[in-house]
């Protein structure tokens, strides 16, 4: 129906606006106040710019299709898609990990904060995630793309994702990338345990803290992070490993937003409600915006 066609291309053009605002504003804050040369906001930098990477890689393409009525897409295009979406994503989770240490060295061993994390540390950190990212996308491209496809060509999804991809296979091979998708599943489980052990650690320190001021500031400190790990983790896990037999075109596609498309544009705002740093950064930046 043309109507939630233009529907369609409405929302999620709210969404990347929202998007390409609220992290463009965390990346000129950040690169603009020197009070936020730490590693916390550059780590929380490096996050903006995949959030960014992320939702352009299928957004914009849904409502191209959207706006002229068009459902196709070139096999280049598909492949390009699987590609940075894979690349992106790893790294967006694989950079909350490195965060949720960051945060524990800061709050359970501030004695050796500086030593454990000083710049050189950080890039280091940093580009490990983004090299070891970039081979993981490269591996699961390559096996997806080299699987003959001969059940239709109709990737059921608003973008070229890898589980719709491999149902229109009908070779052994597939098998294959299935193995890399479990792998890369029990690597994210395992930084997903990761996390959680870091916070275990975090909040036994934090609640001997006689003061209420330095609950607050750690809280404050925390919470964004783990809420912006909560909502990729729970929308994640559900739309990989929700059994087939509740699975359904409408809730597949609504399950592959919220993790795909709603993080990116509501982590900005989580990420400044409660850290007073960054809201005054922001609005400071936010009169030069206007003017």
């Amino acid at each position: 129906m043309r109507e939630l066609q233009l529907l369609h291309f409405s929302l999620f053009l709210v969404i990347y606006l929202a998007a390409l605002l609220g992290n463009g504003l965390i990346i000129t804050a950040i690169a603009c106040d020197h009070r936020l040369q730490t590693p916390m906001y550059f780590f929380l930098l490096n996050l903006s710019f995949l959030d960014l990477g992320c939702i352009s890689t299928t957004v914009p393409k849904s409502m191209d299709n959207s706006l002229w009525d068009n459902r196709a897409i070139s096999y280049s295009g598909c492949a390009a898609q699987v590609f940075f979406f894979v690349f992106f994503m790893s790294a967006e989770f694989s950079l909350l990990t490195v965060v949720a240490y960051d945060r524990y060295v800061a709050i359970c061993r501030p004695l050796h904060y500086g030593t454990l994390l000083d710049s050189r540390a950080c890039v280091k950190m940093a580009a490990a995630v983004w090299g070891t990212c970039f081979i993981t996308a490269l591996l699961h491209t390559g096996n997806t793309f080299s699987i003959p496809l001969c059940q239709g060509k109709e990737v059921e999804q608003f973008f070229c994702e890898i589980p719709h991809i491999l149902k229109l296979s009908c070779s052994d091979s597939y098998l294959m990338e299935v193995g890399v998708l479990l792998l890369s599943l029990s690597l994210g489980f395992g930084c997903f345990i990761f996390i959680v052990l870091s916070y275990v650690q975090i909040f036994t320190v934090v609640l001997r803290i006689p003061s209420e001021q330095g609950h607050h500031k750690a809280f404050s400190m925390c919470l964004p992070h783990l809420a912006v790990v909560s909502l990729l983790v729970s929308t994640a896990f559900f739309a990989y490993v929700k059994p087939s037999s509740v699975s359904s075109p409408a809730q597949d596609l609504t399950v592959t937003v919220l993790y795909s498309v709603v993080p990116p544009a509501v982590n900005p705002l989580i990420y400044s409600m409660r850290n007073k740093e960054m809201r005054e950064a922001l609005k400071k930046l936010i009169p030069v915006v206007l003017v």
